[in-house]
């Protein structure tokens, strides 16, 4: 499997601009499984990553170091597989690129958003950070936590296997609400390790589900070995189907690992996918365990 060329394996560094050490990996290998057709998806989205190991010299050898943001649609055939993508931005670190580090950073920029649009057979949006904002923005300020409601030291969780029987309705009425949770882990789908994480959801419609099953389904991804992007569209497909809202959004927002966060999108209808998260000109807010 392309996706366990570098993964649970020991890797040297590369020391010059290496961009074959890129990996891509299908999307259809998982969507199959769950009935998604990459001919007709039942939702449109993005995936957002944020790349913290970037680093590079100027002309002059002064270190320039930052972070790149990188945003591409959930349409294109392949995703990068992450550990390619942490070694060929560290084969960066010792080329020197312009006479100023605004250079070499317009530099890098075009290198890798020619490469990455190359390999994921889309154009991809990209943006390197040097500086953070005192002000940074957030998309989901107003969603509750379902690990919070009173009831949910009552539930008994033993279902660690996703389980979309789990999923109930609570009411047949016209409902819409925002919830979240911080409890969300699944596994890499190569070397088992865990991946921790926050998962929000916007959902509208007429079939409305408990919020408490609704917990026990998200907690049932603990042992699921999955990339980011698999569990997001399992857990938008699931609610699509269970329930048949008339708007639906999932975000799963990934703790960072290996230098590397990664956020899938995936939502009904465009105007869904969350303004800042999207804008690759934008470094918003991060969770506390990114």
């Amino acid at each position: 499997m392309s996706e366990s060329k570098f993964l649970g394996k020991q890797v040297e560094y590369p020391q010059h601009y290496s961009p074959e050490m890129l990996v891509s990996v299908p999307r259809e290998l998982n969507r199959k499984e769950y009935d998604i057709s990459e001919d007709n998806l039942p939702f449109c989205g993005i995936d957002v990553w944020h790349a913290y190991e970037l680093s590079f010299l100027t002309k002059k050898g002064l270190p320039v170091s930052g972070v790149l943001k990188i945003v591409y649609p959930c349409n294109n055939p392949v995703i990068v597989e992450s550990k390619s993508l942490k070694l060929y931005l560290n084969s960066f670190n010792m080329e020197q690129y312009g006479d100023t580090p605004e250079e070499g950073i317009r530099l890098i920029e075009r290198i890798v958003k020619k490469d990455l649009s190359e390999l994921l057979k889309t154009d991809i949006k990209l943006n390197i950070f040097v500086k953070g904002g005192t002000n940074t923005p957030f998309d989901y300020e107003e969603y509750s936590l379902l690990e919070e409601l009173p009831e949910a030291n009552n539930i008994t969780f033993n279902t660690f296997k996703e389980a979309p029987e789990l999923l109930t309705s609570d009411k047949h009425e016209p409902f819409s609400f925002k919830i979240a949770t911080h409890l969300l882990r699944s596994n890499c789908k190569v070397t088992f390790q865990p991946d921790w994480g926050s998962a929000f959801i916007y959902m509208k419609g007429k079939n409305k589900p408990s919020k408490e099953s609704l917990l026990k389904y998200l907690v049932s991804f603990r042992n699921e070995n999955h990339f980011h992007e698999e569990v997001c569209e399992m857990i938008y497909k699931r609610l699509w189907d269970s329930f048949q809202p008339d708007e639906l959004a999932v975000t799963c927002i990934y703790t960072r690992r290996g230098g590397i966060d990664i956020t899938p999108i995936r939502a009904s209808h465009n105007k869904l996918i969350p303004k800042y998260l999207s804008d690759e000109k934008t470094l918003s807010r991060k969770l506390l365990r990114q």
